[in-house]
């Protein structure tokens, strides 16, 4: 996956955008199998990486990151996100609290609850938007492992204690609600990833019924 880092980004970005007719669609069919591959492989080796080089992140790889996490899925099609970037040391040690970091760079998931009304504008998805920006974090993050970054989810919302820190530490105003801080930099440290693959955590047709 090292040989093509970028190119695993932009697979995870436009994979099944379009293929075209006779032997080009051919070739687009092997390229897509390709990309297919590349994707599945980067979600199996992503791991949290808590120790990073002392390295500036790129805009060029922010950029993907944010438009990586912007394109998860959401309810309706409402979007309820805001994302903070940060780079700013002081606020970044602000920010890891009890738990230190050298990340250089930092980005605050948030909810944006002025975006929870449905089209029809009466009613609302109040609660939707925890699990539209959980999708947006984790598309970060593999995103940041395509692109040769380390990234750790460090939670926030819902522990009102901690939620009330970060919103305060980084202005935020009463609609916008952090969800994570995810912790961005190029890994120093190499963890195996956990295979987290359980037969006994699926069941088929209802709980407890059994694969046929």
């Amino acid at each position: 996956m090292k040989k093509s880092l970028l190119a695993i980004a932009a697979a995870l970005l436009t994979l099944g955008a379009c293929t075209t007719q006779g032997e080009d669609n051919k070739e687009t069919t092997a390229s897509s199998v390709d990309n297919g591959q590349a994707a599945i492989e980067n979600i199996m080796t992503r791991t949290s990486i808590r120790q990073y080089k002392d390295q500036p992140v790129e805009q060029e790889k922010i950029d993907i990151m944010l438009k990586a996490a912007m394109a998860a899925p959401t309810a309706v099609n409402l979007q309820p996100w805001h994302f903070i970037v940060i780079t700013d040391k002081q606020t970044i040690g602000l920010l890891s609290g009890r738990q230190p970091t050298n990340a250089p760079l930092l980005i605050a998931l948030c909810g944006d609850t002025d975006k929870t009304t449905m089209p029809d504008g009466k009613s609302k998805l109040p609660d939707f938007w925890v699990q539209d920006v959980s999708a947006a974090t984790e598309n970060l993050l593999l995103a940041a492992h395509a692109l040769g970054l380390g990234a750790v989810w460090t939670g926030v919302y819902p522990i009102t204690e901690r939620t009330a820190e970060v919103a305060n530490v980084l202005n935020c105003p009463s609609n916008i609600i952090p969800l994570a801080v995810v912790r961005v930099g190029y890994p120093d440290e190499a963890p195996e990833p956990k295979n987290k693959f359980k037969e006994e955590n699926i069941s088929y047709n209802k709980f407890g019924g059994k694969k046929e």
